[in-house]
């Protein structure tokens, strides 16, 4: 095992994988990752499966047979996805038990393009959460306005959830409010709190990207680079504000667990920056980091691991966002499009992933 990943494991740090395939798990990649990289979890969504579909043959017999059966596109990939994380849910069952729960976690992805209907999340929720049928399942849902009530009803029944595209701090506080209602409901129907689990994926690297472009147009090339990680500092404080409110404690009497901050998108898009960069200075206790495998591997061989970088920064992050503003940057149209963006990405691989399948639905 890596000492670097050791430490950054101990600084209370759960490292998940942003990748899944089915030749990953048939070749016991996965398996391997976690003894050697200090894997507790893995995330997925369409892109990561439209990628995963275009490469080798593992899909083969699977597409043949849901053709056979004469199976439509849609149920097709639902079946297929549904596969791969039930065998990834159970490849990461001894690190579930392990850590009682919190950990050995897997994400499927409702279809991305129900982001802006709350019946249909819901409803695509369900069905999820029983095709795979283990308690290890996060199904994701996005942070769209119409998403919140899709998180909170879900949440209230028992179903766990891994909250996705949070790009602003406003809507963070909305989706811990979402996050926390359903809990109530949960409690008030009697259910354990204890075996719902919830994590709320954070951005990172996206919005580097973003302000990065109205940075140079603005002739502020010293500040791009820093958005990212100050905007993910400051929603861990907002997370911390949350954490000490009297409703959680009330729900964490009842047996509920924290809802964990999760930072997403942390592979580094400009090549000017180290390669960590949203490791290195996004380490706090109680949070998860999704990485890209190529990012798990630089991590492994040379992040700087020193301790607690969100805490000790907040006026940092502050410093930085006011900057930021006084540069002309618009943060609230920031988040915007940057959401818009992700949603529009998201339902194009999933449509990528349509069209694949159905050129390969044949008999």
């Amino acid at each position: 095992m890596s000492e670097i990943l050791n430490k950054l494991s101990g600084q209370g740090v759960a490292i998940w994988l942003d990748d899944i395939s089915r030749e990953r798990l048939r070749s016991g990649n996965l398996e391997q990752l976690i003894r050697e990289k200090n894997v507790v979890g893995v995330t997925s969504n369409p892109t990561i499966f439209a990628g995963a579909l275009s490469k080798g043959d593992a899909y083969d017999v699977q597409l043949h047979d849901l053709a056979i059966r004469g199976v439509n596109v849609d149920e097709a990939v639902r079946a297929i996805t549904a596969y791969d994380i039930r065998w990834a849910c159970d490849v990461l069952r001894p690190v579930f038990d392990a850590t009682g729960g919190v950990d050995g976690r897997v994400s499927l992805e409702v279809d991305p393009r129900l982001a802006h209907e709350s019946e249909k999340t819901v409803a695509e929720a369900r069905a999820l959460w029983w095709m795979v049928d283990r308690p290890n399942l996060f199904i994701k849902i996005p942070a769209t306005l119409e998403g919140l009530p899709a998180i909170t009803q879900a949440i209230s029944e028992g179903i766990s959830v891994n909250v996705t595209l949070i790009f602003s701090l406003e809507r963070y506080r909305a989706v811990m409010d979402a996050w926390l209602a359903g809990l109530e409901a949960a409690q008030a129907k009697g259910l354990n709190l204890a075996t719902i689990e919830s994590v709320a994926s954070f951005f990172v690297s996206r919005v580097d990207t973003e302000i990065d472009k109205r940075l140079d147009k603005a002739g502020k090339p010293e500040l791009k680079g820093k958005a990212g990680v100050a905007n993910a500092r400051l929603a861990y404080a907002a997370y911390e504000e949350v954490m000490n409110t009297e409703r959680w404690q009330r729900l964490r009497s009842a047996g509920a667990r924290p809802q964990r901050p999760l930072w997403a998108s942390t592979g580094v898009k400009n090549p000017e920056y180290s390669d960590t960069l949203y490791v290195d200075q996004l380490v706090a206790p109680g949070t998860v980091n999704t990485m890209p495998e190529k990012t798990l591997d630089s991590t492994a061989d040379h992040a700087d691991i020193t301790g607690d970088t969100i805490r000790p920064f907040y006026e940092d992050a502050w410093n930085t966002m006011a900057a930021l503003k006084e540069a002309g940057v618009d943060y609230d149209d920031v988040v915007k499009v940057l959401e818009e963006e992700g949603v529009q990405k998201f339902a194009a691989s999933w449509n990528e992933l349509l069209e694949s399948v159905t050129k390969n639905l044949v008999p």
